[in-house]
């Protein structure tokens, strides 16, 4: 700490700096790599996430078997109800582990004090997003291959499945930091989240049905925009109130 002169001449310590703070992006993108390395170290979310995707496409599989048209004209519109409701499922078990691994770990604490809650809040919905992103490919590969799904357009599929993957984050980041402290974190989540997530769910079936059926891109704009509309209505919401969940 260097030392300066004052107004009478008088040697002064100068005033204690603090160091300069991260860039938003950069501290989110620190928060990202750091939930990354943590999972590759104990697999704890991808495990669960990969093991319940896997168990609930063989199980309805074998359930099933192959379904044609001859057997329900409502092909397309069980297949994707189907397909939504494994990913659902499936994100339930992984998504709240984000903020659960910081509470059992005790080092909340120390990310509160290394990094802004805006900054949190990104890297740990980046987070979030990558891992349902890699659930969201397993879990439809899987269906379309063991359950013979027959995708009429396959890019308004990807398009659907990218669009409501943004909203569960969205909607599901904030929940897993409200629940995290809580001693029945897993119900507390499905039971705040499925209000929120039950408008998203009726569109994206619906237009993941269009899909399948084959129809153009016309009958799935709409779903489109409806999606499109909530993430970002949720994404802004979220962002507002997490300082407030964040901070004890």
């Amino acid at each position: 700490m260097d030392p300066h002169l004052s107004s009478q001449g008088a040697v002064e310590p100068a005033a204690a700096t603090a160091p300069p703070e991260a860039p938003l992006l950069t501290a989110a993108w620190a928060v990202f790599r750091k939930d990354v390395r943590s999972e590759l170290r104990t697999r704890y979310a991808l495990n669960a996430v990969l093991l319940f995707a896997v168990s609930t496409v063989v199980a309805m599989s074998l359930g099933m078997g192959p379904l044609t048209i001859s057997r329900n004209a409502d092909l397309p519109m069980i297949h994707a109800a189907l397909l939504w409701v494994a990913i659902l499922f499936a994100a339930f078990t992984g998504l709240a582990r984000a903020f659960v691994q910081e509470e059992e770990a005790r080092t909340a604490a120390a990310l509160r004090l290394s990094a802004r809650p805006t900054a949190v809040f990104l890297g740990k919905l980046l987070f979030n997003l990558a891992l349902l992103l890699l659930l969201v490919v397993v879990t439809t590969v899987l269906f379309i291959i063991m359950l013979r799904v027959q995708v009429g357009n396959p890019g308004l599929l990807a398009a659907l499945l990218l669009a409501g993957s943004l909203g569960l984050v969205a909607a599901t980041t904030l929940i897993a930091a409200i629940i995290a402290r809580a001693s029945v974190k897993g119900a507390l989540f499905a039971v705040l989240s499925f209000p929120l997530l039950a408008p998203l769910l009726v569109v994206a079936i619906q237009g993941s049905a269009n899909a399948l059926a084959g129809r153009g891109w016309e009958s799935g704009i709409g779903a489109l925009q409806v999606l499109a509309g909530y993430t970002i209505a949720l994404f802004t919401a979220s962002l507002f109130l997490f300082n407030s969940v964040w901070e004890p």
